[in-house]
């Protein structure tokens, strides 16, 4: 087999680990979650999550993927060899490919949503609720923006570390930065913008409850898209020079900060026009905010016009930059132990993932009636992948790392064999040990017995 590749640069494993974060929870959950838990009070808990728990494994993916150099099932056959451990890699794999199944049916509605609103087919008297319904549950349409976009995927994915996922992600991921600059400036015209903004600015801890700091550990987990795979196979490709604990802040910065802007692009339009909610949920974003950005720029069209494409490309990139860090994972592996060429692996994986894709949306629709436990197949997929194998992955991680693995190659991962000083090892340690399973295993018996 050919030496395998690894990121040219250190901008590129930065943004590329960062396209890996930066996904539809960004646009879509986060600012959902901050305007249902008390705006500025949920981003003070979120950032502390980040950091403590978030931060730590993401480290912990980096130096099972960066030591072991391979796939992230092999990463784990090769780090506890003839042990039940394996099974923390096979989640991994598993759980990028299940996820990926469901997420690049809401990618197409990206798709669609854009072209729909560069043709001005978002009018201001459109009715929005049933437009959604009857595009979801068509039999067709969202089938075929789906394979579009995950066409688009698949050229990236089949030209490699360095010329597909490196080469892309330093394009996408500065061209994602300056869309939420211009939206950001573009709502300092909103009638709503200072009360958008101080609604994201100013913490209401009355509404900080419990179930508002696990929401905010859930958020903090899902957001950097950790035991998904991504973030191990990506570590794979890092160099011995790449620095793991500052790689892991800077996306975790970048991931936090593209999340918050979106908040300043969010807020301001909710808040322009009377009876909106700011925690909608998840039909704000293709139900409600269509109709605000057509009032709130109702003086100037054109602008409005402007600011529903611009956001809709967001919205897109940040699902394709997410996408793609879940194609690999899946590429990865049958590619290096099925022995088949890249190009190859990759059609086997999107070919399998259309038809996966096909079922799930069309669950929603013409097969809308057949149900599992009362859900349907684009439901079950997500709640068994997000509820279930997601957060059992995590505490595998942690364990695996705070555990299992030798405390010398922990150590040697983390410091480059004792190039880098990092004062706060032994707190990295506790906190993979003990802080993030707790906090991971309280949020998994939360959503699936206490809620």
């Amino acid at each position: 087999m050919a030496q395998r590749n690894n990121f040219g640069s250190k901008l590129g494993v930065v943004l590329a680990a960062a396209g890996s974060a930066v996904g539809l929870g960004n646009v879509w959950r986060f600012p959902t979650e901050v305007g249902n838990n008390g705006g500025a009070a949920f981003i003070l808990i979120y950032l502390f999550c980040v950091l403590f728990i978030g931060v730590p494994v993401m480290v912990s993916e980096f130096v099972i993927g960066r030591s072991t150099h391979a796939n992230t099932i092999t990463a784990f056959r090769r780090l506890a060899p003839g042990t039940w451990w394996r099974f923390g890699g096979i989640e991994g794999v598993f759980v990028a490919f299940f996820i990926f199944c469901y997420y690049i049916i809401v990618s197409g509605w990206t798709l669609h949503y854009t072209v729909a609103s560069f043709l001005n087919q978002l009018s201001a008297d459109q009715d929005y609720k049933a437009y959604f319904q009857s595009f979801v549950s068509s039999p067709w349409e969202p089938v075929v923006y789906a394979v579009v976009f995950m066409l688009m995927v698949h050229v990236i994915i089949v030209r490699g570390v360095q010329n597909g996922i490196e080469r892309f992600s330093k394009l996408m991921m500065p061209m994602l930065l300056l869309i939420i600059a211009v939206l950001v400036i573009c709502s300092f015209s909103m009638s709503g913008f200072v009360e958008g903004v101080t609604f994201l600015l100013q913490p209401d801890f009355s509404k900080v409850t419990p179930n508002v700091v696990l929401s905010a550990v859930g958020q903090a987990f899902y957001s950097l898209s950790l035991a998904m795979g991504c973030l191990c196979t990506y570590a794979s490709y890092f160099g011995p020079n790449t620095n793991l604990m500052k790689t892991a802040m800077s996306v975790s910065m970048i991931d936090t900060c593209v999340a918050v802007l979106c908040g300043f692009i969010i807020f301001p339009a909710v808040f322009s026009v009377p009876g909106v909610e700011p925690g909608e949920g998840p039909g704000l974003v293709f139900i409600t905010l269509p109709h605000v950005f057509n009032i709130a720029f109702h003086n100037v069209p054109l602008l409005g016009y402007l600011f529903s494409g611009l956001f809709y490309v967001l919205l897109m990139l940040s699902a394709l930059t997410s996408a793609i860090s879940l194609h690999e994972p899946v590429t990865a592996y049958i590619h290096e132990e099925w022995h088949l060429s890249r190009n190859r692996s990759a059609w086997l994986v999107t070919i399998a993932c259309i038809l996966l894709g096909v079922v799930c949306s069309l669950s929603m629709g013409v097969w809308n009636d057949f149900r599992i436990f009362g859900l349907c197949i684009f439901d079950l997929f997500d709640f068994v992948s997000a509820k279930i194998i997601l957060p059992l992955g995590g505490i595998l991680i942690c364990l695996f790392v705070g555990w299992r693995l030798d405390r010398q190659l922990v150590y040697n991962e983390v410091t480059n064999n004792g190039k880098l000083r990092v004062r706060l090892f032994r707190l990295y340690i506790f906190l993979v040990r003990w802080v993030a399973p707790l906090a991971i295993g309280i949020i998994f018996l939360n959503e699936l017995f206490w809620r």
